[in-house]
């Protein structure tokens, strides 16, 4: 056939390389991708999941004495408390000690702030007293208007001073075997509060005080309430 066209190729056609790829290179076997690690402890080796139960197991039973413990200090008294008195009132005591005023018929009508001051040696060997510190503001100032208002804020000062007050006199000595731990937790706190922590080498003493006020009856009320404020003063306390 007398034509200038060509017949088309019966060879087969090169399959497209994949960009970037060699010319020459031979397909090798495909990829197998590892298989998805499974979620949570099961994901993790066999030593560490031994850890990880080991861990959660000390905190279950840690979690199960504490409320043991707690159970036992509100419950009415029984044989089992009676008998581990000693080792519930050391878990709990000073902090996790709980108090039951909110459900009592006369709930507590008085508002009462803690205050604290110090004397400082001054640079020259000399001792300087300061004004009086209103522990009871600063707590109320940090959780007023707070939506999510902080336990300690709320509950630490007051419960230490109650702690306090239940174990001492009216002459502030101590009337039972926690008299001495109150004194501690409660100095212990009022250090805490007082200031940066460079300048706690100079505190030489601190004194701590109440000042309680009655609340005001309010006006559709008959009854008369004393709203005076009444001090009552601990003795110095060395550092």
């Amino acid at each position: 056939m007398d034509s200038n066209e060509r017949e088309p190729s019966e060879q087969p056609v090169p399959e497209a390389l994949t960009p970037g790829a060699p010319a020459d290179t031979e397909a090798g076997p495909p990829v197998v991708a590892p298989p998805p690690r499974a979620p949570g402890i099961a994901g993790l080796s066999t030593p560490y999941r031994v850890v990880v139960a080991l861990a959660l197991g000390i905190v279950a039973v840690a979690a199960c004495g504490h409320l043991a413990a707690v159970f036992l200090h509100v419950a009415p008294s029984n044989t089992l408390s009676k008998r581990h008195a000693s080792t519930i009132d050391a878990w709990i005591y000073p902090e996790f000690e709980q108090n039951w005023k909110l459900f009592a018929p006369n709930p507590l009508q008085q508002n009462i702030a803690v205050q604290v001051r110090t004397q400082v040696r001054a640079s020259d060997g000399g001792l300087t007293t300061g004004g009086w510190r209103d522990l009871s503001a600063e707590d109320g100032a940090a959780i007023r208007h707070s939506l999510l208002p902080s336990h300690t804020e709320q509950n630490e000062l007051r419960r230490a001073w109650d702690f306090f007050t239940g174990s001492h006199d009216e002459n502030n000595k101590p009337n039972g075997e926690r008299g001495a731990l109150s004194e501690e937790y409660l100095r212990r706190i009022a250090m805490d509060r007082l200031a940066p922590r460079d300048r706690e080498d100079r505190i030489v003493r601190i004194q701590l005080r109440s000042a309680t006020t009655a609340v005001a009856v309010p006006k559709w009320s008959d009854e008369q309430s004393d709203t005076r404020t009444y001090y009552r003063e601990l003795p110095w306390w060395t550092v």
